[in-house]
């Protein structure tokens, strides 16, 4: 194992060490709680949005900390559901009395985690909702999920709820927005190679020189087949003809295109996968109006990508645009 860290103990620690001296205009770290919140939170009167999970998926959640996006995020070690003090504290650090929307990847730990932590928060008279995230199209359970687990639509709803809670919207609109996106997107990804746990010390699972993996995980869960390794023309209709179906897209419709690294992949391939999604789209008279590409929610250093569609109107275009200022995602300030 190479990997540039000091103790795999220490590794998630050390990280957030290095995001709050790196960005102290824009987040505070507390340390005794693990979590990571916005640098002015609680805002009175505004909703406070949190996610959380485990680490290893970076920038997600901690990078999506501030104006515009997340008040707070709850990192757990690598791989490893935060536990309910955490999001608790976290709770507790953006509540500024107009309550707080949980968004919960459906992972089966985190679900349960957050489940505690918003009761414990209603029992000290905090409002929480919670919305949870299961946009993957690749396969219905999995090692770490009972139904769809939770993706890439994670972090474009992160980014439309915080744009409408820094308007003062109420808690009930903040989550119906959530669960709107959540309804409106679908994700898959794939891997061409495995990732290292730091505790672990060897990679997750094994592929051959010649394999792919259709519809992974983010944590190196299985998804739908392996396959023999293909040209990326191939390899977007794999991914993006499901999304598109189980989405209900039809001709005439606009929407955001996100495309993905998992943490290995050079931005030269991902711009290839583009341009294979943006002609897929344009062969169905679907429109690219909003797009997001890079490495966003990873999966340590898996060399691979996945897509997300998310299908576009009015309202969402307007929140997608509005300001954000985080340290993974910047624009409009």
């Amino acid at each position: 194992m190479k990997k540039l860290i000091n103790k795999p103990e220490d590794v998630v620690k050390d990280e957030l060490a290095g995001m709050e001296a790196l960005h102290p205009e824009l987040i505070r770290v507390d340390f005794e709680n693990q979590i990571v919140v916005r640098k002015d939170a609680p805002v009175r009167g505004k909703v406070g949005v949190i996610s959380g999970g485990g680490s290893g998926h970076e920038p997600m959640h901690g990078g999506f900390v501030g104006r515009g996006m997340l008040d707070a995020a709850c990192p757990g070690a690598v791989f490893t559901s935060p536990v309910p003090d955490q999001m608790l504290a976290a709770t507790r650090a953006v509540n500024g009395g107009a309550g707080v929307l949980h968004i919960v990847k459906n992972y089966t730990g985190d679900v349960l985690n957050f489940e505690m932590a918003a009761e414990l928060a209603g029992a000290e008279g905090i409002e929480v909702a919670s919305v949870v995230t299961n946009d993957d199209v690749a396969v219905q359970d999995s090692l770490y999920t009972a139904g769809r687990r939770g993706v890439g639509v994670t972090v474009l709803l992160e980014k439309i709820v915080g744009a409408l809670a820094e308007t003062g919207a109420s808690l009930e609109r903040v989550a119906a927005l959530a669960r709107k996106v959540n309804d409106q997107g679908r994700s898959m990804g794939m891997a061409l190679t495995s990732c290292t746990v730091p505790a672990a010390g060897k990679p997750t699972f094994e592929l051959g020189e010649d394999e792919m993996e259709i519809g992974i995980g983010i944590h190196g869960e299985p998804g739908r087949r392996r396959v023999k390794l293909a040209p990326a023309s191939e390899v977007t209709e794999m991914l993006a003809n499901p999304i598109i179906e189980d989405l209900g897209l039809k001709a005439g419709e606009r929407v955001l295109a996100f495309v993905n690294g998992m943490g290995g992949t050079p931005l030269i391939e991902l711009y290839v996968v583009a341009n294979e999604l943006a002609k897929i789209l344009r062969g169905r008279d679907i429109t690219i109006a909003r797009s997001l590409i890079g490495s966003y929610i990873t999966s340590l250093e898996m060399a691979g990508c996945s897509i997300t569609l998310l299908r576009l109107d009015d309202e969402l275009t307007r929140y997608w645009d509005a300001p954000v200022h985080t340290p993974a995602l910047r624009w409009g300030v």
